[in-house]
């Protein structure tokens, strides 16, 4: 597989990590399908290890979501913009500090976006806890398991 098209597959990867934080987006599938695009052209064993170990990720994501509390952001009050910023956030943080990074980057840049927005700590506190409760965590482990699949993807274009 050439540079070009390497990098084609990881920028249809990162529009699928941003369709995790837009509504209505199929961000999980639009990740799998570079997964499968990367995949079907490589076509060494790595590759479709990895493509195995995405479609589990994927699918267990999916079963996890039907498991999660709703998706109620309108009704918390707080805006999309914070989601995008934790979401960003996340991305970040899981590059930083390898996995565990994506929590912490997700909440700190949550609270961070309502701290900004709202001015002082008792209340982008109370407003991170909130969005968390409505909307964060069915988010989180959404992008998570797109962050996995993406880092796994990473880890094997550099192997190889």
């Amino acid at each position: 597989m050439g540079t070009w098209q390497l990098v084609a597959v990881g920028l249809v990867m990162l529009l699928g990590l941003f369709g995790v934080l837009i509504p209505g987006a199929p961000g999980p599938p639009i990740v799998w399908g570079g997964v499968v695009w990367w995949a079907l052209t490589e076509k060494t064993a790595l590759a479709w290890w990895v493509l195995m170990g995405a479609t589990a990720v994927l699918l267990l994501n999916q079963a996890l979501k039907w498991l999660l509390p709703t998706r109620r952001m309108k009704d918390s009050g707080i805006p999309w913009q914070t989601l995008y910023a934790s979401g960003a956030a996340a991305m970040v943080g899981f590059f930083l500090v390898p996995v565990v990074g994506a929590v912490i980057g997700f909440v700190a840049g949550l609270y961070g976006a309502e701290r900004a927005r709202l001015g002082d700590h008792g209340n982008a506190w109370a407003s991170t806890r909130t969005a968390m409760r409505a909307i964060g965590l069915a988010v989180l482990v959404e992008l998570f398991a797109c962050l996995l699949v993406v880092g796994a993807w990473t880890g094997a274009v550099a192997a190889g």
